[in-house]
């Protein structure tokens, strides 16, 4: 997982045939190391046609979802573990190196309260159960801390990392986004370096979910900080253009963020590329 990416919401959330033909082609015009693939439905998704695309491109992929409602970990951890043992065997067959996200939970999972034992407890065992299934597959699983507005459960960096060392599998590693440590850190620069060991994945998106560059992130303390642990993960853009609407229920996303997908890719990527090689990490 290492190089420049950009997460497949920019052009499609179906991971059908035809949203895989357009979001590789895409990527691969806009020279991508990697692209992260919306795992959203992984019974649906045909593996054979999206891992020979990808071959055909030599293009390398991740996968990333979020838990549907009724296997959420925090409540039916004998589902969540049914649903990721699925999605680790779509990865695998994908071709993908990791699968990653909120696989701890749901986009818009809140309680209203503070995560209790049990919840936290349950999250551990569907953690370790997947761990071991994505080992035996080759696969690598990521847990990214998402805001308080999306989850109750895991939203700083250090409450990443420490459910990634209560865990203690080899391949779990901590996947940052720079959106919810816009919200959730006390500055970027300290989230990246509580995250320091386990960190092997970054989204980098505005503070908005919008154009990288036109918000109020500080890309400038995000890429110094990066460049300081000696980061050499993958770098992956996520700009949310096409947003189906449970997924726009669930981000709390009630407007365009951007005016268009030229404009994300257009201004952007230029501009996260740049601060990428300022800081010598492409």
């Amino acid at each position: 997982m290492q190089g420049f990416g950009v997460h497949t919401s920019m052009w499609t959330m179906s991971w059908d045939r035809d949203g895989a033909e357009k979001a590789i082609s895409a990527a691969v015009e806009n020279r991508m190391d990697f692209i992260e693939i919306a795992l959203l439905n992984p019974e649906a998704v045909d593996a054979a046609h999206s891992r020979a695309l990808l071959e055909k491109h030599q293009l390398r992929s991740v996968c990333s979802l979020g838990l549907p409602e009724p296997v959420w970990a925090s409540k039916n951890p004998e589902g969540a573990i049914g649903f990721l043992r699925t999605a680790i065997e779509k990865t695998a067959s994908i071709g993908a190196e990791a699968l990653s996200g909120v696989i701890y939970g749901g986009i818009g999972e809140r309680s209203g309260l503070p995560p209790t034992q049990k919840e936290l407890d349950n999250v551990a065992r569907v953690l370790e159960a997947a761990s071991a299934h994505a080992m035996q597959h080759g696969i690598a699983l990521g847990i990214e801390p998402v805001n308080r507005y999306e989850s109750h459960l895991i939203n700083t960096a250090a409450q990443g990392v420490e459910m990634i060392e209560r865990v203690g599998a080899d391949n779990i590693f901590l996947h940052l986004d720079t959106y919810h440590m816009n919200i959730e850190e006390k500055g970027a620069g300290n989230g990246i370096l509580d995250g320091r060991e386990h960190l092997r994945y970054i989204h980098l998106s505005e503070s908005d979910r919008g154009t990288p560059g036109e918000g109020t992130c500080d890309w400038d303390e995000i890429f110094v900080s990066l460049a300081a642990i000696g980061f050499n993960g993958g770098l992956a853009m996520e700009s949310f253009v096409n947003m189906p609407p449970e997924i726009a229920h669930g981000l709390s996303v009630w407007r365009p963020v951007a005016r268009s997908e030229a404009e994300v890719m257009g201004n952007g990527l230029p501009f996260l590329r740049n601060k990428a090689a300022q800081y010598r990490l492409i």
